[in-house]
C-alpha cells in the first residue's frame, strides 16, 4: 500500500515553490498543455497548477511520507483506545463520587433485596455469599467518606492522563510519544503482578495493548536513545524528504560548477530541459 498516496487522497497534495532557483528547478515541470506543474512533497506526483505556498526551501512544510504516514495512523488507533479507556474511567469516577452521597439509600435497597437474590441463586446451586462481586460491594459499603473521595480523585486523574496520552499520540508530537511511553510503562509492573496473582482475559488484553504501545514507540520513534535516538530518527526523516533531496542535489551541483561563465551556460541548458509531464497528473488512489 502506498501510504503517501493514500494520505494525499484524504488530505490533498502538498506543493511548495522554493525561492532558490536551483532547488526550484528540481520540483517543477511543464505539463503538455504548457501549464506549470509542481511536485507533491508527500507522494512525489507532479500536480498541474500553482503551488500551494512558496518561500525559502528551509521553511518548506515538514510532510510525513510513507512509513511516517503509516506510523501516524497506528498511533491514532492507540489514541482512540486511550480516549475510550478515559471515558470508561471517568464514568466510574463519577459513580464512585456519587456513591458517597447515595450510600445510605443504596445500602437499604441492597439489604432489602439481598435475601431474595440469595434465595434465587441457591435454587441454581450457587451461594451468593461467596461471590467476589458481593464481597467487593460489602467492602465498598464500609469505606469511609475520605477513602471514597480519594478513590474518585485517583480515577479522575487516571482519566486525565489517558486523555493527554490520546491527544499527544493523535497529534504525533514528540512530547506526546514520551508521555505515553512513560505513563504506560509505569503501570506495566502492577499489571504483571496482577496477572500473576489472578489471571483475567480482560486484564491480559489490556496488558498486551500497553506493552505493544511501549515497544512500538521505543523502536519506531527511537525514544531514549534507542536505535540511534532522535538524531538517527531526524536523519531518516531527512533522507525520505523530497525537499531535502532537492536541496542536497542543488548544493552538489553548485559544488561541481567550475566557473561563473560555465555556470551561466549550464543554467541556460537546464532551463531548456524542463521535464514535461502529462496534462493531468495521476490522482491519489489511481
Amino acid at each position: 500500500m502506498d501510504w503517501s498516496l493514500l494520505a494525499c487522497g484524504q488530505s490533498g497534495h502538498v506543493t511548495y515553490a522554493p525561492a532558490e532557483p536551483a532547488v526550484r528547478r528540481r520540483l517543477t515541470a511543464r505539463a503538455e498543455t504548457g501549464e506549470e506543474a509542481w511536485r507533491c512533497l508527500r507522494c512525489g506526483s507532479f500536480i498541474a497548477g500553482q503551488p500551494q505556498s512558496s518561500g525559502p526551501a528551509a521553511q518548506a512544510p515538514v510532510v510525513r511520507r510513507d512509513k511516517e504516514v503509516r506510523s501516524a495512523f497506528i498511533l491514532r488507533v492507540f489514541a482512540v483506545e486511550r480516549w475510550l479507556r478515559a471515558l470508561v474511567v471517568a464514568v466510574l469516577a463519577f459513580v464512585v463520587w456519587r456513591f458517597e452521597y447515595a450510600r445510605e439509600s443504596i445500602e437499604q435497597a441492597y439489604q432489602r433485596e439481598l435475601p431474595l437474590l440469595r434465595s434465587l441463586t441457591q435454587q441454581l446451586g450457587f451461594n451468593i455469599d461467596h461471590s467476589k462481586l458481593v464481597g467487593l460491594f460489602n467492602r465498598a459499603l464500609n469505606l469511609s467518606p475520605a477513602t471514597i473521595r480519594l478513590v474518585a480523585i485517583l480515577l479522575a486523574c487516571y482519566a486525565v492522563i489517558e486523555i493527554v496520552e490520546g491527544f499527544g499520540l493523535w497529534q504525533g508530537r514528540r512530547w506526546g510519544e514520551y508521555f505515553a511511553m512513560v505513563a504506560t510503562s509505569l503501570g506495566l509492573p502492577y499489571e504483571i503482578y496482577d496477572l500473576v496473582t489472578k489471571f483475567g482475559v480482560t486484564a491480559f488484553v489490556l496488558f498486551l495493548i500497553n506493552l505493544a504501545l511501549v515497544v512500538y514507540l521505543v523502536l519506531t520513534k527511537r525514544l531514549f536513545g534507542a536505535r540511534g535516538g532522535k538524531r538517527a530518527y531526524d536523519a531518516r526523516l531527512r533522507s525520505e524528504s523530497i525537499m531535502e533531496a532537492a536541496i542536497e542535489a542543488a548544493a552538489a551541483e553548485q559544488d561541481r560548477r567550475p566557473s561563473p561563465t560555465d555556470q551561466a551556460d549550464t543554467g541556460a541548458a537546464e532551463r531548456s530541459e524542463v521535464p514535461v509531464v502529462p496534462a493531468e497528473a495521476p490522482r491519489p488512489g489511481q
